[in-house]
């Protein structure tokens, strides 16, 4: 159906949380910050990325993912170069890996960790359980790895999925058979070790650089495809749950999960019509220092906060519409972030 109504559509401004908010139209060349009232208040010329993952460094830098002229992997989902803009525009730093795709965080040495394709054998690919069969790329599934690289580019560290072998964690029934893992989120924890999201295995799990090892996992099937994981200060892990491959109706929630009980500590849920809340695919999410949540509802570009009751207290739909050959004009969005107009980031800028 056709959008009715872009920008903001909805506000309280006794109840919602103060800041800017940082958005990347899938597709787009342009990174965009906006305040309380939908207004844009800065912006940041880029090129063009799919998936595109933006967020903010101290001192006003933008980190995002772009798109290098000739990715290796799974097509729709690669991105392939890392780059950090300043305030005013200029590239200070960037890294180009054509294999990397969907995430990847700078770290406190001035290296990053990312997600990226690689090759895998024959062998390999044909033993890779689940999956829709016939759905395999012409030229096979791809591979998976954990790569971290230092300032210059030099890789320290990495981790193929193939280690998590291919009996136990099967790809979904229902997902395609692109990648072995179809990884979405690699988020570092304060100790040095890395919490992954794997959608089409519907899995989360805890790898330890030092000795390689899956130290945590956690597999649920009602997680549909999540993405955007990330562990709280409480030591909850806070995803969105896209729904994709529900049992019966088809919608997404956000999910606070206790890592240790496995239980839900909280979730938000649509109150009206739970159906109309539904990302099958990108998405994200971000518990901000008020206690409310913000939301980013990716197939259709909206950010809504949320408060612990799941009650909707500011809620944006983009109004920056991308086009691509395959698959036509959309607002998508990766993810979104806010921020303290007197945080490290934004230091009073605005």
């Amino acid at each position: 159906m056709l959008f009715t109504q872009t920008g903001l559509t909805h506000s309280d401004p006794d109840l919602m949380t103060k800041g800017v908010t940082l958005i990347a139209p899938m597709q787009g060349d342009t990174v965009y910050l906006i305040d309380e009232t939908g207004q844009e208040v800065h912006r940041w010329q880029t090129r063009v990325g799919l998936t595109k993952w933006s967020y903010l460094l101290p001192g006003g830098r933008l980190f995002t993912n772009e798109r290098v002229d000739a990715p290796s992997g799974v097509d729709l989902t690669l991105s392939g170069r890392l780059c950090i803009y300043d305030w005013n525009g200029t590239v200070i730093w960037q890294h180009e890996d054509p294999g990397q795709h969907h995430d990847a965080r700078m770290l406190a040495d001035g290296g990053a960790v990312y997600l990226a394709n690689v090759p895998l054998s024959e062998a390999d690919q044909a033993a890779v359980k689940g999956g829709v069969p016939g759905t395999e790329p012409e030229d096979g599934l791809a591979g998976e790895v954990i790569r971290q690289v230092d300032a210059k580019g030099n890789v320290r560290w990495e981790w193929p999925f193939t280690t998590l072998g291919f009996d136990r964690f099967p790809l979904h029934r229902n997902a395609n058979r692109w990648a072995h893992g179809h990884a979405n989120t690699v988020f570092p924890l304060n100790d040095g070790r890395y919490l992954i999201s794997s959608k089409s295995m519907n899995l989360l799990f805890i790898v330890n650089p030092a000795t390689d090892a899956v130290d945590w996992h956690y597999q649920n099937d009602a997680m549909g495809g999540q993405h955007d994981a990330q562990m709280l200060d409480s030591g909850n892990i806070l995803l969105f749950a896209n729904g994709t491959y529900a049992s019966d109706l088809h919608a997404s929630e956000v999910w606070e999960l206790d890592p240790d009980s496995r239980d839900l500590v909280w979730r938000y849920r649509q109150k009206q019509n739970p159906l109309g809340f539904f990302s099958p695919m990108v998405s994200g999410c971000q518990r901000l220092w008020s206690g409310n949540t913000l939301v980013c509802e990716g197939a259709r570009g909206c950010v809504a906060e949320v408060t612990p009751q799941n009650d909707v207290v500011w809620e944006y739909v983009s109004p920056y519409f991308c086009e691509h050959d395959r698959l036509g004009r959309f607002n998508w969005l990766f993810r979104a972030r806010r921020y303290q107009r007197d945080g490290p980031e934004i230091e009073g800028r605005l």
